[in-house]
C-alpha cells in the first residue's frame, strides 16, 4: 500500500470519528457550508441587562430641585399619616364607652351549690362519690354540701363527735380521695356541721355556748383537712352565741393566705329585710333563705327580692334548700320542676339546688330517695334542661353578676330583668298559676337601661313560644305552669 493511500485512509477514520461527535440533526438537509449534524445560533450582537444608576450618577441626581422637593413631600405626608392616625386613636379611646368593672367574686359565686344531705342514698357512700364528681362538674357544679355526716345520736349531745365520720357514709381516707378529685375538677366542698340535724332544736340547746365552741374546733379540723367551707342550720339562733365570731374568724382567716373559705348558713322564717341583717352582721359568706317557700304569691316573692338584690353575692336561693328538701316536695309537677330550675338559675344570687332536683326526683315518704343514675327518657330530658340553664348562667354576665330590675308581678307570675354593662341583657318571666298570664312588661325610668320593643327567645317551657322566636314585650301571653327567658343585645 503506498503512502498516499496510508494518508487518505486516515483522514477517513478522522471524519469518522468527527461525525459521530456531532450532534444528530435528523433528517433535515444542512445548510451549505456547514457540516452534517451542526447547529446553527444566532447570538445578539449586545445582551442588554438593566444595571441601575451607579453611585456616582444617583450622587449627581440626588442634589437637584425636583428629588429635594419630593424627598420632603414624602416626609411631611408620612409624618401626618402618622399623627393622623395616632390621633384618630386617641379619639376612639376617649370616644368608647368604659367597660364595667367586674366585682369581686369567689368561687361560690361562679356557679350552682349541690347539697348532698345522704351520701349512703346519693352515691353509697364517700367511695361512690368520687367516681359522680365527673357528672356533677358536667352540670357546672361549683360546690358541693356534704352532710352532715358526723357521729350524733337524736337529740342527745353527750354522743356528738364532729370530727368522726358516720361509718356508712364511708372513711376518712375516702373523703380525702374524694377532696383531692374535687379540686382537680374545680369543685369545692362544704361539709355541714349542724349538731343535732336529727334532732328537735339543730343546737341542742338554747343556751349552750360550749356547742358554737365545739363546732369552731370541728371546723377548725376539717378546713385543715382541704375542706373548703363550713356551714350550720338556724343561723339566726346560732349568730346569738357569744362564740360565734370567733367561730367566723377561724373560718374564714385562711382568706389572707390565698385559700377561701366559705361560712354558710341556713335560716327559716326570716323576712327578707332580716336575711339582709344577718347577712350584714353575722359576716357568713352564704345565706339560704326559704323565701320562695315560705310565699307563693308573686308580688310578695319580687318584693323579697327586691330587697335583697344588693346582697345577691352572698344570697342563696332555693325551694326546699334550706331544710333539705327536695325541689319536687314544692313543685309537684315536672312543668313547675323545670320552672323554678329556669327561675333560680336567674335570680341575683347563688342558685342551692338538692340531689336528684336535676331529674326531678321524687321522694318515698321515708328517709331520702335512692338517686338514679341510669336514667329514663324524661329523667334525661329534664338532665339536659338543667345542663343547658346552668351553662347559660355560668357563661353570661347579665346572669352571672348582672343588675336586677323587677319588669312586673301578679299573685302567680314575675317577670324581671338582668344587665350587665355591654354584654346581652336577658328577661325572666314565670307563671306557676293554673291559667294563662298576660304579661305587660314595663321598665320604670332608668339611667342607661331601656326595654326593646321585641325580643327573642332564649330557653321557653312554653311550646308556644319556640326559641328564636320574637316576642312582644308590650304584652305576650304565658301558659300555665310555663316559664321563659327572653335576650336582646345591648344597643349603645
Amino acid at each position: 500500500m503506498s503512502k498516499d493511500t496510508e494518508i487518505d485512509l486516515e483522514e477517513v477514520k478522522l471524519n469518522t470519528v468527527d461525525q459521530e461527535k456531532q450532534p444528530m440533526a435528523g433528517d433535515y438537509p444542512s445548510p451549505a457550508g456547514e457540516k452534517n449534524g451542526s447547529v446553527k445560533l444566532k447570538i445578539p450582537d449586545e445582551d442588554v441587562t438593566f444595571t441601575g444608576l451607579s453611585k456616582e450618577e444617583l450622587m449627581k441626581v440626588a442634589g437637584t430641585p425636583g428629588w429635594v422637593r419630593t424627598r420632603w413631600v414624602l416626609l411631611v405626608l408620612f409624618w401626618l399619616g402618622w399623627v393622623g392616625m395616632l390621633a384618630g386613636a386617641i379619639v376612639i379611646i376617649v370616644q368608647a364607652p368604659r367597660c364595667k368593672p367586674i366585682p369581686e367574686m369567689h368561687w361560690w359565686n361562679e356557679g350552682l351549690l349541690y347539697q348532698i344531705p345522704d351520701l349512703h342514698a346519693f352515691s353509697d357512700g364517700l367511695k361512690g362519690l368520687e367516681g359522680k364528681l365527673d357528672q356533677l362538674n358536667q352540670l357546672k357544679v361549683k360546690g358541693v354540701v356534704l352532710g352532715p355526716l358526723h357521729v350524733v345520736q337524736k337529740d342527745q349531745p353527750n354522743t356528738l363527735d364532729l370530727k368522726k365520720i358516720r361509718s356508712d357514709h364511708g372513711t376518712m381516707e375516702e373523703l380525702e380521695a374524694v377532696l383531692q378529685k374535687a379540686k382537680k375538677k374545680g369543685i369545692s366542698v362544704i361539709v355541714d356541721l349542724t349538731p343535732n340535724y336529727e334532732g328537735a332544736n339543730p343546737w341542742f340547746s338554747a343556751k349552750d355556748n360550749e356547742m358554737v365552741e365545739k363546732v369552731r374546733e370541728a371546723a377548725e379540723h376539717w378546713i385543715n383537712l382541704g375542706v373548703d367551707g363550713i356551714k350550720v342550720s338556724d343561723l339566726k339562733f346560732a349568730s346569738g352565741f357569744n362564740e360565734w365570731q370567733t367561730l367566723r374568724t377561724d373560718v374564714q382567716v385562711n382568706r389572707t393566705v390565698g385559700k377561701v373559705s366559705a361560712l354558710m348558713g341556713a335560716v327559716e322564717g326570716a323576712s327578707a329585710e332580716e336575711v339582709a341583717h344577718l347577712i350584714n352582721t353575722t359576716g357568713v359568706d352564704i345565706i339560704l333563705p326559704n323565701l320562695l317557700s315560705s310565699s307563693d304569691n308573686g308580688v310578695e316573692r319580687i318584693k323579697a327580692v327586691n330587697v335583697l338584690q344588693l346582697e345577691k353575692s352572698s344570697v342563696g336561693w332555693g325551694l326546699g334548700a334550706s331544710k333539705l328538701e327536695p325541689l319536687s316536695k314544692v313543685a309537684t309537677s315536672s312543668d313547675l320542676q323545670h320552672l323554678y330550675q329556669l327561675l333560680l338559675f336567674t335570680l341575683p344570687g347563688i342558685p342551692v339546688f338538692t340531689y336528684g332536683d336535676e331529674i326531678g326526683l321524687q321522694g318515698n315518704g321515708s328517709g331520702w330517695p335512692k338517686m338514679v343514675w341510669k336514667m329514663d327518657a324524661n329523667q334525661s330530658d329534664s338532665w339536659s334542661r338543667f345542663k343547658i340553664l346552668s351553662d347559660l348562667r355560668g357563661k353570661e354576665r347579665s346572669l352571672l353578676h348582672g343588675d336586677y330590675y323587677p319588669l312586673g308581678s301578679s299573685d302567680t307570675s314575675l317577670a324581671f330583668l338582668r344587665v350587665w354593662d355591654q354584654s346581652e341583657r336577658y328577661i325572666t318571666a314565670v307563671n306557676w298559676g293554673a291559667k294563662p298570664a298576660e304579661l305587660k312588661l314595663t321598665l320604670p325610668p332608668t339611667e342607661g337601661v331601656t326595654l326593646p320593643d321585641r325580643a327573642d327567645v332564649k330557653i321557653s317551657t312554653d311550646e308556644n313560644l319556640e326559641a328564636q322566636s320574637s316576642v312582644s314585650l308590650e304584652k305576650f301571653t304565658l301558659g300555665p305552669e310555663k316559664a321563659v327567658v327572653l335576650q336582646f343585645p345591648f344597643t349603645g
